[in-house]
C-alpha cells in the first residue's frame, strides 16, 4: 500500500470511528484539533476534588510552566500522592522515563544487565533503545506469555541489576498474575539483591485483578512508571515515581536526554483531567469488559465461527485480544463496512500479533478491545448482535 493509500485509508477510518453512534471506546485522537482544545479547556474548568483550585483540576488563571514547575510540578505531586512515592518527575514520553529509570539504577547497582520479558515494550516497541541509547544489556526470564515465576526469577543462571515488570503485559494479551505471585516474584528478585522497576504504563486499571490500591501495587517495587494517554485519554506524557534520591538524579539525565521541554502545561493538564475524570471510572470499564468479552465469544460461537479465541477470558483489565483466522486486511475491510453501514464501530485495527504471544497460531489476526465509558452502554445482546453483523461481512 503507497503512502498515498495509507493517507486515503486513515481518513476512512476515521470518518467510519466519528461516525458511529455505539462504540466501546472514544478516543482524543479521533477528534480535530479543534474539538481537542476544546475539551482540553472545559476540562480545566471541571470541578475537583484534588484541592488544586476552587472548582477547578488546576487554576486556570495560574502562569504556564516553563521548564516545569506550576502545574507541571502540581501534576507531579498528585501522582507521587496517589502512588505513595516521596517524589516523581513528569517526563514527555514513557520511552524516556523507562530507560532513564532503568540507567539510573544500573549505576546504583554496579550491574547494567536488566531481566525482562521478551513481550516487553522496551524490547517490542523501542527500536533496541535500551542498549543503542543507554548501554544497557537485557536478559529474558521466561518465553511464555506471562510474567516470570518466583523460580524462573530466582533460578536464572547469571546476575542482574534489575528486574523489570510490565503490569499488565500488554502485547501478550493484557495479562496479570495473581497478587501471591506478584510478591513471590518481587521476593525472589530481592533475594538476588536485585532492584524492582515496575512499567506501569497501564498501572491504573489493575487495581480491580490485584484487590489492592495503586499504593500498595507500587510499594512493591522501587520505582513505577505510568502513562497519561493510554487510560486515562491524555494528550501525552508519563511520570517515574520512586525515592527521592532516584527521582532527582533522573531529573539530570531527563535534561541530557532531550526532555526538558519548554513549556508542557496542555499535556500536564490533560493528565490531572484524566486523573478527575477517567482514574474513578476504571474499575466500571474492567467490570464491564468481562462482560464484552463474554458476549463476544457467545457471539461467535452463535455464528458459527469455526475457530476464535477471546484472550484471556475473562479479561484482567479493561483491554484484552481477539484472535480470528483470517488476514487483518479482510477483517479491517469487514470492521470498517460494519462502521459504515451501521454506525456501530465493534472492532478497530486488525494485526499479526507480537511473535510468540501467548502462542498465537500462524495465520490468526489480532485485534485490541478497549471498554471506556461510551462502551458502558452496550448490553451483553448488544454485542451479540453487533458480532453477527460482523461475521456476516466476512463471508
Amino acid at each position: 500500500m503507497t503512502a498515498m493509500d495509507e493517507q486515503e485509508q486513515r481518513r476512512r477510518r476515521l470518518a467510519a470511528w466519528r461516525g458511529s453512534h455505539r462504540v466501546l471506546a472514544r478516543r482524543s485522537t479521533d477528534g480535530t484539533v479543534a474539538e481537542g482544545l476544546a475539551a482540553l479547556a472545559a476540562g480545566v474548568g471541571a470541578g475537583s476534588s484534588t484541592g488544586a483550585g476552587s472548582g477547578f483540576v488546576h487554576d486556570p488563571d495560574d502562569a504556564v510552566d516553563v521548564y516545569g514547575g506550576g502545574v507541571v510540578a502540581d501534576l507531579e505531586r498528585r501522582v507521587a500522592g496517589l502512588l505513595g512515592t516521596e517524589a516523581a518527575a513528569f517526563f514527555p514520553t514513557g520511552t524516556m522515563a523507562q530507560q532513564v529509570a532503568l540507567r539510573c539504577w544500573a549505576g546504583r547497582t554496579g550491574n547494567a544487565t536488566v531481566a525482562l520479558h521478551p513481550l516487553a515494550h522496551p524490547e517490542l516497541h523501542e527500536e533496541g533503545s535500551l542498549g543503542a541509547v543507554s548501554g544497557l544489556r537485557t536478559v529474558h526470564l521466561t518465553s511464555a506469555a506471562r510474567m516470570p515465576s518466583a523460580e524462573e526469577v530466582r533460578d536464572h543462571p547469571e546476575p542482574f541489576g534489575t528486574l523489570m515488570l510490565e503490569l499488565p503485559l500488554r502485547d501478550a494479551g493484557f495479562v496479570l498474575p495473581t497478587w501471591d505471585e506478584l510478591e513471590a516474584v518481587v521476593a525472589a528478585a530481592r533475594e538476588r539483591d536485585a532492584v524492582v522497576h515496575l512499567d506501569g504504563a497501564r498501572l491504573w486499571e489493575c487495581e480491580p485483578h490485584f484487590g489492592r490500591g495503586l499504593q500498595e501495587i507500587a510499594a512493591l517495587a522501587d520505582s513505577v512508571y505510568v502513562s497519561f494517554y493510554k487510560s486515562l485519554d491524555g494528550l501525552s506524557g508519563a511520570v517515574l515515581a520512586g525515592p527521592d534520591v532516584l527521582v532527582e538524579e533522573a531529573r539530570v539525565w531527563r535534561h541530557r536526554y532531550g526532555g526538558q521541554l519548554f513549556q508542557q502545561y496542555p499535556a500536564a493538564l490533560s493528565a490531572l483531567i484524566g486523573l478527575e475524570k477517567e482514574l474513578p471510572r476504571l474499575p466500571s470499564y474492567v467490570a464491564h469488559a468481562k462482560v464484552v468479552a463474554g458476549a463476544m465469544a457467545e457471539g461467535f460461537a452463535a455464528a458459527g465461527v469455526p475457530w476464535f479465541r477471546v484472550h484471556p477470558e475473562p479479561p484482567h483489565t479493561h483491554q484484552f485480544q481477539v484472535w480470528l483466522p483470517y488476514d487483518a486486511e479482510v477483517l479491517d475491510e469487514a470492521s470498517l463496512r460494519q462502521a459504515e453501514e451501521t454506525g456501530v464501530t465493534l472492532f478497530r485495527r486488525w494485526g499479526a500479533g507480537a511473535a510468540g504471544a501467548a502462542g498465537l497460531p500462524p495465520g490468526v489476526s489480532v485485534t485490541e478491545v478497549t471498554v471506556a465509558g461510551a462502551g458502558l452502554e452496550w448490553s451483553a445482546e448488544d454485542v451479540r448482535e453487533a458480532v453477527g453483523v460482523f461475521v456476516g461481512l466476512l463471508e
